[in-house]
């Protein structure tokens, strides 16, 4: 089966998390910003956009080449194999951007890709005038940095944080891709409880319980791959199949709290619909009435910040009483989501370790809290 160059692409940040989890997969890799490289078949596409958990994308590098005038772009492009890849009435957006780049005009970029390729599959498959386009649907994505164009091809489609359980909002939710990037930034595996005490739409709970239960995240979904004409249609089908061998059961107490009881229906939901509504243990609660006995766990929580409160007055209110809350449990790893620079002021304590993120476009920090050895 033919080999392709593949790379994945996640929020900034994350790069390090992704690579480890392709590797963790069975695959080596090469990062860099934005992307982690590596080289698989048709059954690794399916493989990776089905298992990642962390990732936005999975893509496949077609060409990569030096341009620094439109005839360049053009020419290499008209260069390429383009019936080998798209079928006559294949639909093929393209998407484009460009970055410190002579060609800095995204729409020209994107205008004379697409014309590029229209040209060479009309002297390909000997047609005049427009493809017709009709058929399904092969994203091409073009970037060039520094010069350096890249011509992939997409094949997840909707992004991978769209798992497809999630049918309700609460008012600010992770992506789910960004809730299973920061488990993965702490210890987190299963074999220890794992309480959210602000679990607003259930988004990181429930996570957590995908993880616990080895469920592969993209087990509900399909991708882009599922409408290629040349990709194997069973290949999906049977690493479903194989993914369902491999789900766990949940050993140790998944806890996901909040006071408000309309935001703990909405998390349930989407917790009935991953399948994990059994291994979480959902509750009403304040802040300030938390209590747990539970010993040598995560407490990890994305506290309300930004937009998110009326007044940063009640935030750092609300970060105060989490450092008192939260002090006796000294066995529990804990980690805050927080777009606020005084949470560690607020809360009391200063953090072993803060990651910055970037949550949307709202730049954020990741506290990291350790565990009192004893």
């Amino acid at each position: 089966m033919q080999k392709y160059q593949l790379y994945t692409t996640m929020g900034a940040g994350f790069e390090s998390v992704v690579a480890k989890e392709l590797q963790s997969l069975g695959y080596q890799t090469r990062t860099e910003n934005g992307r982690v490289f590596f080289k698989g078949d048709q059954a690794d596409i399916v493989k990776t956009n089905l298992w990642l958990r962390t990732a936005d994308r999975v893509k496949i590098l077609l060409k990569e080449f030096k341009a620094m005038d439109f005839d360049t772009l053009y020419n290499e492009t008209y260069d390429f194999d383009w019936a080998k890849l798209l079928p006559v009435d294949a639909k093929f957006p393209v998407q484009g951007r460009s970055v410190r780049s002579k060609l800095h005009s995204e729409p020209g970029v994107q205008s004379i890709v697409k014309k590029a390729i229209v040209n060479k599959m009309a002297d390909q498959y000997h047609r005049r005038g427009f493809l017709p386009e009709s058929g399904n649907e092969y994203p091409l994505d073009v970037h060039i940095y520094k010069n350096t164009v890249r011509l992939s091809l997409d094949t997840t489609g909707s992004s991978l944080f769209k798992r497809g359980y999630r049918v309700e909002h609460g008012g600010a939710p992770l992506k789910e891709n960004f809730a299973a990037s920061l488990l993965k930034l702490t210890p987190y595996d299963g074999t220890h409880p794992l309480i959210d005490p602000m679990t607003g739409s259930g988004t990181l709970a429930i996570e957590a319980a995908l993880i616990a239960k080895n469920v592969a995240p993209g087990s509900w979904r399909k991708f882009a791959y599922d409408g290629f004409d040349w990709f194997n249609p069973q290949l999906h089908k049977d690493a479903v199949e194989e993914a369902k061998t491999k789900v766990k059961k949940v050993n140790e107490p998944i806890v996901a709290s909040d006071i408000d009881q309309s935001v703990l229906e909405i998390a349930k939901v989407n917790a009935h619909n991953a399948g994990v509504l059994q291994d979480i243990y959902f509750k009403q609660l304040a802040i300030k009435d938390f209590a747990t006995d539970l010993k040598n766990g995560i407490i990890i929580a994305n506290p309300p910040y930004g937009k998110r409160l009326k007044d940063r007055e009640s935030a750092e209110s609300l970060y105060k009483q989490m450092g008192e809350v939260f002090k006796p449990y000294s066995s529990f790893n804990q980690y805050f989501l927080v777009g606020d620079p005084n949470f560690e002021k607020c809360f009391g304590r200063r953090a072993n370790k803060k990651r910055k993120l970037f949550n949307g476009n709202l730049r954020v920090d990741f506290y990291q809290f350790w565990a009192s050895k004893k």
